[in-house]
Formats: C-alpha cells, structure tokens, sequence
C-alpha cells in the first residue's frame, strides 16, 4: 500500500506540476500575439501528456488514478475498494499541494509576476461566475463538471476493460483528457479532479478557495455517474484497478 500510494502521490504531483505549469508557465509566453505561448491548445494537450505518461509510469503500481473523481468513480463502478478511498485521495492532494507549490516557487523567479486571486483563472485556478475564463454562471460550470467527468470516467473504464486493446489504455485516457480540456477550459478552466483544483488554490488562496467546493462535488458526483453508467452498460471483469 505505501508503495501504491507514493506512486499516486507523485503521479499526481506531475499532473499538476505539467498541466497548470503549461497554464502558467506557458499558455502566454512573450504575450499576445507571440508565436512561442502554447494557448489553450498546448494546456489542453499539456494535461493529456502528463495523464498518458503517468499511467504508463504507475499504472501497474497503483492502478493511475491521480484523481479522487476518478477513485470514487472507480469504487462506484465496481473497480476499486472503498477502504482505500481515503489513502488514495490523501495521497492524491498531498501530491497535488506540493505540485503547486513548487510551481510558485518556479513561477516567482520571473520579474513581475504576481497572483491576482480576482482574476478569472489567475495561477490556473478554477472558478465560476466572474471566475469562469469565459464568465460562465454556477449552474453552467456545475453542469460541464459532472458530464465532463462522467465521460472520462467512461473512457477510463472502457479502455482498461481485459477486451479492450491491450497496451493501449493511456493513450486513450490521455487524449480523452486532451478533449475534455478543449471542451471546458473557456467554461471553468477545467478541472474534472479535486485534486488537481486544491493544489493550485491553496496558493492563491481568496475566491478560487471559497468555490473550491464546486469543484470536488461536481468531479466526485460525475466520476460516480460515469462509473455506474459503464458498470450497467457491459460485463465487468473481476478486478479491483483503474487507470487515468
């Protein structure tokens, strides 16, 4: 188990630390206009290559969750035990908090940087309303959360299932995550893991924390959702793992 949950932890860690560094670090880069920033299309492929390289390093340690959405959609789906719900989602938010924390430490070296915790997407945090990249109201941001979520959680459980490709699954589960950004960054700068929103707000702290809630409730709700839909849909194989 300490092994399963240290491969978690730093799977995490590097979840966080390349998708929201993408964000930070590059997605603007040289400004408006320069041909070296990433945009939304490198942040979106950013976060599906730190998933696909993740599951292919601790896959076979810990089953690659990197994601409590994704554990609890897991355990709904019949893949996963619930004793180990709260080792794993522990060991998930440790990974994730220091992820952004050592990206502050990175993102500081540069002159004039700041975190501006009024600002829509500021250190890529999530958020609602005038916290929403593209202004998008709660019900909206709620609504995106729980489908996107749900679809993942299908994706995860279709492309690990023993009829599937075998070999094959991060790469799917990459670039289903790759789409699922490309979808919702503009609506609430995509989150679909708890985790992966608490690491970069408890730095900027202010409103990203206070809506923080919405953004483990949403998650959790559709990673359950999708987990029972592909659990209803298809025999499941007798095993207890996961990967995303």
């Amino acid at each position: 188990m300490l092994k399963r949950l240290g491969a978690e932890c730093i799977g995490t860690f590097w979840l966080v630390l390349g998708g929201c560094g993408s964000a930070v670090l590059a997605a603007n880069f040289g400004g408006d206009g320069n041909p070296l920033g990433i945009g939304l299309l490198g942040v979106a492929l950013a976060f599906g290559l730190t998933v696909l390289t993740g599951a292919y390093a601790f896959g076979h340690i810990s089953g690659g969750h990197f994601n409590p959405a994704v554990s609890f959609g897991l355990w709904a789906g019949g893949r996963f035990p619930a004793k180990d719900l709260l080792p794993y989602i522990v060991a998930q938010v440790v990974g994730a908090a220091f992820a952004g924390w050592i990206l502050f430490q990175i993102a500081s070296g540069a002159p004039g940087f700041t975190v501006d915790p009024n600002a829509a997407g500021t250190f890529a945090t999530n958020g609602f309303g005038s916290h929403s990249p593209g202004g998008y109201a709660v019900a909206a941001v709620f609504l995106c959360e729980v489908v996107m979520t749900a679809m993942f959680l299908i994706i995860i459980m279709g492309a690990t299932h023993s009829k599937a490709p075998a070999g094959l699954a991060p790469i799917a589960i990459g670039l289903g995550l790759t789409l699922i950004h490309l979808i919702s960054i503009p609506v609430s700068n995509t989150s679909v893991n708890p985790a992966r929103s608490t690491g970069v707000a408890l730095i900027v702290g202010g409103t990203p924390l206070s809506q923080l809630r919405l953004f483990w409730l949403a998650p959790i709700l559709g990673g359950m959702l999708g987990g029972v839909i592909y659990k209803w849909l298809g025999p499941e194989r007798p095993t207890v793992t996961g990967n995303g």
